[in-house]
């Protein structure tokens, strides 16, 4: 068995559900090192299976004056430090189908951005690298789209793949997560990730001094949106961690504080242990005398 596949089965297995976390974006060296250090720390602790997460480019920021990262290079440099010294899986997105080849030489798993859910020469170059491939539903899209996009990846000869929720345009500058999805996603006949800090975006709905916007965001609900999320059953948590999120460069707003992060997840694990959501619920609908 390959390796790809090796840990595709074990995160599918995993109870009661596996983490893919990080920092939005790599800083520098220091800073992703010290993060899965610590990160990695506390998932050992609770026994949760971690994919290490950050991003080499965030091309598609609000504004042109926003930092994106060390570029693809560099950052694979780095999350290869990652991977050989903390022995951890990592994953990463990419934005171009010119990407994927180098991406899946180092990334264990490989991200296709919300906005990208559904560009299909993209997420066939992924699959064709071998790798998991997990796709985001976009903003604009129905959950029922993921099955055809995980359809592509399988139709590529890749069987690794799954699907993330990550909330739902509701206005011009706020997202909504409707619970159902987890459910109807499930449709994609692949492992469910619920993404708690993206899906607490206000996109481009923080105005900056000088002019311009940038996306804020509602950190204090993500423990709201990640209890609903496992009560329901997802498999996978999605989310973004900072040990300085007022200092972050991208996405401060939504990043969940490291020194809260063993708290909330130790939370989550109970939860999901006691809820059924994994669970379909038989509903008998013969006429019922008492």
């Amino acid at each position: 068995m390959d390796s790809s596949t090796l840990l595709f089965d074990q995160l599918k297995a995993a109870e009661p559900f596996f983490l893919l976390a990080g920092p939005n974006v790599i800083e520098s060296e220091d800073h992703i090192l010290h993060m899965a250090k610590n990160i990695k720390a506390i998932t050992s602790k609770l026994g949760l299976p971690l994919v290490f997460k950050s991003s080499f480019d965030k091309a598609n920021r609000t504004s042109s004056k926003s930092f994106r990262g060390p570029g693809l290079e560099e950052g694979l440099k780095i999350l290869e430090r990652v991977k050989t010294t903390y022995d951890l899986p990592v994953v990463t997105d990419v934005h171009e189908t010119i990407q994927c080849e180098a991406v899946g030489r180092i990334a264990d798993i490989i991200q296709i951005p919300a906005f990208l859910c559904r560009q299909t020469d993209l997420l066939l170059a992924a699959a064709k690298t071998g790798k998991i491939i997990n796709i985001k539903k976009g903003q604009f899209c129905a959950p029922s789209v993921m099955v055809n996009s995980a359809e592509k990846i399988r139709l590529a000869g890749n069987q690794n793949v799954m699907v993330c929720e990550r909330g739902t345009m509701f206005g011009y500058n706020d997202l909504i997560v409707d619970p159902r999805n987890f459910e109807w996603m499930r449709e994609a006949d692949c492992p469910v990730v619920a993404d708690i800090t993206h899906s607490l975006q206000q996109p481009a709905g923080k105005k900056l001094e000088g002019g311009g916007v940038a996306s804020g965001g509602l950190r204090e609900l993500i423990p709201c949106i990640a209890r609903t999320a496992v009560a329901v059953g997802v498999d996978g948590i999605f989310m973004e961690v900072h040990n300085d999120p007022l200092k972050a460069p991208v996405d401060g707003p939504t990043q969940w504080p490291l020194r809260h992060l063993e708290e909330l997840l130790e939370e989550l694990m109970a939860i999901a242990k006691v809820s059924k959501g994994k669970q379909p619920f038989q509903i008998d609908l013969t006429p019922f005398n008492s």
